[in-house]
């Protein structure tokens, strides 16, 4: 039998939210019974308790429960955000779009990317046209039409959210030709997505049923304990191409897996000037048989996904290998892997990295999908595999821990993807969890805060300079003290300081991590070295894992330094006619007696030279080559920022 779909069309309001001060006021939300029948009040009164409300949604609406839980896990994570919207112009549990919100939002954050380059005006007319584009898939304004429900409802009120998403799924289902099997859904799933085309669709369906499948459990940022039982079924491929979406430009060029459906948007090699070196965005290579890939750096946009890739296809600007898009987890292929982004603000790591750019905020990271999230982890498990990247936090890195070349750019390098990045559910999402590896007692120590319950650490300036950030959001660090006490100052980081502002990263120890413990008091409290001080952190609910490994410690009478690359030293590596890098340590020093925990002890010491327009020689130097030196150097856990220390420093030992 078809499943009866319900729809109502502009109903009168009798009652609405008001607003006062910015804010929801509780005011009755209520709507007339549609001309179908559908009683919109049904789903809006009664308890709030969240999984009930999604019980009473789908009663209301026609949709199954199933369906919108996998929905609004995908969406938000059954997350609520007030009247905070998404980077895509989304709100609530059902992330229903609305397109001022993306306007007011892109105009909040007129500098994407967080390169401070003085384009603003060009690009805030770039996010002004994308929140024109998304108006196309304006969930939101949909609910208000079919439900009633008033739109600062939709936009603030969990409830009303809920309720709204649900009347859209049926609308669209309703417009896709009904449903007779749970699978049928496929076609209301996709088209909510928001994708343009059906291989983008397709696969946001099939994470959806992925995790219908699957069933998933948690307790919601605000509190709510919500559960989604396993149900087995798959993503109809068939109900996704009765949407009659465009085919994607998947060209054989997209360097991804096949299940992603990912759009080749390629970046632009092109000259910008008159000498052999003006060019951009990136540099040709030939990895990994001429030098190799060793990290992946997973970035935030600070922009809209549009934005960002009309960014990438600008041959002045930089350039990184992929874009994600957060509504659907759409991904855009810029950059073959055998070539060199310019993304990391780190030449040595541009010449061994992938880069990734996340659509999101670092201070608003509340907004990282689930569905960007399952994304990202398997294009890059696809990445790890291909160029054999160890799937650790070593490796899979942000880029805030990406060090400066020199001393003067230790301070101005990037903090993304932030605090609120979620690392421990993103290597379970790469079936490599951060986990004990050790039984037996060790001075080396893992850290894994619990994300969802980490919400103690105080920060400032999500919201303006100064400004508390919201406590009740999960944080993926623990903040390191100057002394066994939160009433200690924070420890200082030698260039950047001891803040809690959101953007410093210098106090902060993040998820995966790893530390040599120095000593313990009777009160949780383990003293830890961390960027060449004697540092403290609280371990009540066994934040710190054993953990396996090697450490260094500076070698008797040496100083040991740190280095932010891992490029030969000797003039003699370079070939004639090349000028030598500059190999400037940082301002940081291992003190001796001080130990720190070995990330790699096979780090590859070369240099890319890249300087020229189709890798072209001069004067017969050659160029696009790597350059490579036979000084040992050891990656180690330092501060919050991964670093190289040189093996002639050091005394390396197990632990």
């Amino acid at each position: 039998m078809r499943l009866r779909l319900l729809r109502s069309h502009r109903p009168a309001l009798t009652a609405a939210g008001a607003l006062l001060g910015g804010l929801l006021v509780t005011v009755p939300i209520t709507a007339v019974a549609s001309a179908s029948g559908t009683d919109w009040d049904a789903c809006l009164e009664g308890t709030t308790d969240r999984q009930a409300v999604f019980e009473r949604a789908a009663e209301t609406s026609g949709v199954p429960a199933e369906v919108l839980l996998a929905v609004s896990y995908m969406e938000s994570r059954w997350d609520a955000h007030g009247d905070a919207p998404s980077t895509s112009g989304g709100y609530g549990p059902m992330h229903l779009t609305d397109l001022p919100a993306l306007a007011q939002e892109t105009e909040a954050h007129p500098d994407p990317l967080g390169k401070g380059d003085g384009s603003d005006q060009e690009r805030s007319a770039l996010q002004r046209e994308e929140a024109a584009r998304l108006g196309e898939v304006e969930t939101l304004r949909t609910a208000n039409d079919i439900t009633g429900i008033p739109v600062s409802a939709l936009r603030a009120d969990a409830v009303a959210n809920i309720c709204g998403g649900a009347a859209v799924l049926a609308d669209y289902q309703e417009a896709a030709g009904g449903a007779e099997t749970l699978a049928d859904w496929s076609a209301a799933v996709g088209r909510y997505s928001g994708a343009a085309d059906e291989a983008t669709a397709l696969k946001f369906a099939r994470q959806v049923f992925a995790t219908l499948s699957a069933g998933e459990s948690r307790t919601t940022n605000d509190g709510h304990e919500v559960a989604l039982a396993a149900k087995p079924v798959a993503a109809s491929e068939e109900a996704v191409e009765r949407l009659d979406l465009a085919e994607a430009d998947t060209a054989e060029a997209a360097e991804c897996p096949a299940v992603l459906g990912c759009e080749s948007l390629p970046a632009p090699y092109a000259k910008t000037g008159s000498s052999i070196g003006a060019y951009g965005n990136h540099d040709l290579g030939n990895r990994p048989q001429e030098g190799s890939v060793d990290y992946i750096v997973i970035h935030d946009t600070e922009t809209s996904y549009n934005g960002t890739v009309r960014l990438v296809q600008d041959p002045t600007y930089l350039g990184w290998h992929y874009t994600l898009r957060s509504v659907d987890g759409h991904v855009a292929h810029h950059i073959p892997g055998k070539n060199v982004g310019w993304h990391a603000g780190n030449w040595y790591v541009n010449s061994h990295s992938i880069g990734l750019e996340h659509e999101g905020y670092a201070a608003n990271g509340a907004w990282y999908t689930e569905a960007m999230y399952q994304t990202s982890a398997t294009l890059v498990g696809y990445l790890a595999e291909k160029y054999d990247v160890p799937l650790d936090r070593a490796h899979i890195i942000g880029h805030d821990q990406v060090q400066g070349v020199a001393p003067a750019n230790v301070a101005g390098m990037h903090w993304d993807p932030g605090p609120y990045w979620d690392w421990n559910h993103y290597f379970e999402l790469l079936d490599s969890p951060i986990k004990p590896d050790r039984r037996s007692r060790s001075a080396i120590w893992t850290v894994k805060p619990d994300f969802q319950t980490n919400t103690g650490n105080v920060m400032t300036g999500c919201t303006g300079t100064g400004v508390p950030c919201p406590s009740d959001r999960g944080t993926n660090f623990v903040n390191v003290y100057s002394a066994p006490s939160t009433d200690a100052p924070l420890l200082a980081d030698t260039v950047v300081g001891g803040s809690a502002r959101v953007s410093n990263w210098g106090p902060r120890l993040a998820a995966g991590q790893k530390v040599v413990v120095n000593d313990r008091t009777r009160d949780d409290w383990w003293g830890i070295w961390f960027g060449g001080k004697q540092g403290w952190i609280q371990n009540p609910d066994e934040v710190l894992l054993p953990s396996d490994g090697k450490v260094i410690t500076p070698k008797p009478g040496v100083t040991a330094k740190i280095y932010g690359t891992a490029y030969p030293t000797k003039p003699s590596d370079y070939p004639a006619g090349v000028t030598p890098r500059t190999i400037a340590p940082l301002q940081y020093t291992i003190p001796a007696g001080q130990h720190y925990v070995v990330a790699d002890e096979t780090v590859p010491t070369d240099y890319y030279k890249a300087n020229n327009f189709n890798c072209a020689a001069v004067n017969g130097v050659p160029d696009c080559i790597v350059i490579s030196g036979d000084t040992t150097y050891y990656q180690i856990w330092f501060n919050h920022r991964i670093a190289y220390v040189m093996a002639d420093d050091v005394v390396l030992a197990d632990s």
